[in-house]
């Protein structure tokens, strides 16, 4: 009786499997999956260090996608992530012809094939709790902060513009995230693993068409996360073309069933796949929830909102208001310990036409000081600040060798879209 292990598969699916193989390795790099346990860091970190010298040797040698790569950051689609991807399927390609040379007479891959697709499966798993338990909870898209909201339309980036369009509807990014983690949970058991590809296959081809027409710099991850989906729909292939097009009976799955005939072989099983519910779940799940309820707590030195510049000294002469100086302090907003400025002035972070610092207070010495982000040491601006009112907010100091002083009155702006209006019944478009 001809059985799994002992079918011959055709020399072009042997070939196939092999780049796959060699490939879904590279990408998924399960060695890394393990950084989280104390001190395992140490080692796997050597492996990052490998990876990342055969990327630049290649590019140097035959890629040439940047002179000079910049690696992954906030950004994945840098020089070094493109290089990256197209070391990955050289390799690819390359392994799988040494591979088919050297071991041309197997018939079948059958055993090896389970572990490729385990091992592919649980990545899809950990990536869709990774960014789908953050989303139940609102944080990876945040509600538009004040400076956002106080920046014209039309000097925002699509990336930004779509990140505000998630963010702004708490249900819809919950929805999201939900449909994420569903994904991951039929993913997680046999059973409805199927299913599970099928559900993670439309969640990440619309994140991918997200991150490809609004330019989100995720193109790269995403479109793997998608070819890594149709992976294992392609083992699959036969039953969902007998059951969604030639409307026959599904045969039953055999790509995630694996005989574990030993009593330590099941135990095993059961011991690792409880680890990795407590790792990738219930952990993130109770982090988030925390880190969520800290995020509601306001964080205020200053009262938070809109803070017009009513006056705007250097060396004690006064600067008026005017449109083409652009250097010219025009509005200043706080907001739980980040700020903004309406001005070109290059001594804080240009984005979107606005200057952006954050700002701390000392209200024993009664000092207001600015840096141009959170971890930086040095401060880029340092005041005395009174406050005569509640509404008003008076910074003495030097800018440079320049004395400045500036005079600041919180404003009621008024912002419509931060009403979160919802309608059933609306008699006329808005």
């Amino acid at each position: 009786m001809q059985t799994l292990e002992n079918t011959h598969w055709p020399l072009w699916r042997k070939i196939v499997f092999r780049f796959f193989f060699v490939y879904l390795a590279l990408q998924t790099a399960p060695i890394t999956w393990l950084d989280s346990i104390p001190y395992v860091s140490i080692v796997t970190q050597y492996y990052g260090k490998l990876t990342d010298w055969i990327v630049t040797e290649a590019n140097t040698l035959f890629l040439h996608v940047r002179p000079v790569l910049v690696p992954e950051n906030g950004s994945g689609d840098t020089s070094m992530g493109w290089a990256r991807l197209w070391t990955y399927l050289l390799l690819a390609a390359l392994g799988a012809i040494i591979w088919s040379v050297a071991d041309r007479k197997r018939p079948n891959y059958t055993h090896l094939n389970y572990w490729l697709c385990l091992f592919t499966r649980y990545y899809v798993i950990m990536v869709a709790l990774l960014y789908g338990i953050i989303k139940l909870f609102g944080m990876q898209m945040i509600f538009p902060s004040l400076h956002q909201l106080a920046t014209p339309l039309g000097d925002l980036l699509p990336m930004r513009f779509s990140w505000l369009f998630i963010g702004y509807s708490g249900p819809y990014q919950f929805f999201s995230g939900a449909m994420e983690v569903f994904a991951a949970l039929l993913l997680l058991y046999r059973r409805t693993a199927s299913l599970g590809t099928l559900v993670a296959t439309g969640v990440f081809i619309n994140v991918m068409m997200l991150n490809l027409c609004y330019d989100i710099p995720v193109k790269i991850f995403s479109m793997q996360m998608v070819f890594t989906c149709l992976f294992l729909l392609a083992n699959e292939s036969n039953r969902l073309i007998a059951f969604f097009i030639l409307d026959k009976p599904a045969p039953t799955s055999a790509i995630y069933h694996f005989r574990y005939t030993k009593k330590w072989m099941r135990i095993t099983r059961i011991v690792l796949k409880s680890l990795f519910v407590l790792i990738m779940i219930i952990i993130p799940v109770y982090q988030d929830f925390g880190q969520a309820a800290d995020n509601k707590v306001p964080k205020q030195p200053v009262q938070n909102g809109v803070y017009a510049v009513t006056s705007y000294k250097i060396n004690k002469q006064d600067i008026p208001l005017s449109l083409t100086d652009t250097l010219r302090w025009q509005d200043l907003i706080f907001e739980n310990g980040s700020g903004s400025v309406k001005s070109n002035d290059t001594l804080f972070r240009k984005r979107y036409n606005r200057g952006y610092f954050a700002y701390g207070l000392d209200s024993a010495k009664h000092m207001l000081y600015f840096k141009k982000r959170y971890d930086d040491k040095a401060y880029i601006l340092l005041f005395d600040y009174a406050m005569p009112d509640s509404n008003t907010i008076t910074l003495s100091g030097l800018k440079g060798k320049d004395s400045l002083h500036v005079e600041l009155k919180r404003i009621k702006r008024h912002f419509q879209l931060a009403e979160r209006q919802f309608h059933w019944l609306s008699e006329q478009n808005r």
